[in-house]
């Protein structure tokens, strides 16, 4: 299947390793122009751009702190600058908020967690989302996948800093659908599964989130990724506003 992605100009976030890795070498195949978007991890993003290359694409590296929107500006400003425009935006990045301290419950997390989180997890990406639309909006033509989690939907205790963001871009998943549909901008959202990575993980917690999936393992990166770039492509010219798991049926472990 042609997916029309041929000399396309993409910006995935959180490219330098997992799930972003995966899905902008999935992009180089198709032949794109990929913009490796990373935060901290230089090294992780010019090893994926290096991928991406090898894989038929072609790649810059593009620094982003979705935390800083005078960041989120220059890191826009720039990809348009390396790429002439942007066709698909893949906002995958996240800044994951970390665990609850011993003894914290809901009354005492910490309201810091949750400002910080929801200005990298949620404004960044309505940021960035803006900044990117209007070269779409220009050529009639744009794709953009939110790339959330399984959790916004079933809830996790002491999660809230990291869901609540989550949840947001479901909302602006839906409404960015409604506004920029019309000028033949698709949005979807989709929520990845437990994937492992580069982690190492205690045996026992693999086999717990294993068994949580209907499928009885956990999901790897590419599958993501390939549902992305499908959604990215041309050969989707219909679906828009949609909230798709790829999780492998996963019921979040009470």
């Amino acid at each position: 299947m042609d997916l029309g992605l041929d000399g396309r100009r993409v910006l995935v976030t959180g490219a330098s390793s997992n799930i972003g890795r995966a899905t902008a070498v999935a992009f180089g195949a198709e032949g794109a122009v990929v913009a490796v978007g990373y935060h901290r991890n230089e090294a992780g993003a010019r090893h994926t751009a290096t991928l991406v290359e090898r894989a038929g694409g072609k790649a810059v590296v593009v620094p982003f702190d979705l935390g800083d929107e005078a960041a989120v500006d220059r890191g826009a400003a720039q990809t348009h600058r390396e790429l002439g425009g942007v066709d698909v935006l893949v906002n995958n990045a996240v800044a994951f908020p970390g665990f609850p301290a011993p003894g914290e419950v809901f009354e005492t997390a910490p309201a810091a967690r949750m400002r910080e989180s929801l200005a990298a997890n949620l404004l960044g990406h309505y940021r960035l989302s803006q900044a990117v639309v209007g070269s779409m909006r220009a050529n009639g033509w744009g794709r953009i996948v939110h790339v959330s989690s399984g959790l916004v939907e079933d809830g996790l205790p002491g999660s809230s800093a990291y869901v609540t963001p989550k949840a947001g871009l479901h909302g602006l998943t839906r409404t960015m659908s409604r506004e920029l549909a019309p000028a033949g901008i698709l949005t979807n959202l989709v929520m990845a599964g437990f994937v492992v990575g580069e982690r190492q993980l205690p045996e026992a917690l693999l086999q717990q989130v294993s068994a949580a999936a209907a499928t009885g393992r956990t999901t790897e990166a590419v599958e993501v990724a390939n549902l992305v770039v499908f959604l990215c492509s041309t050969a989707n010219g219909h679906v828009t506003g949609e909230l798709v798991r790829a999780d492998g049926h996963f019921l979040t472990p009470a």
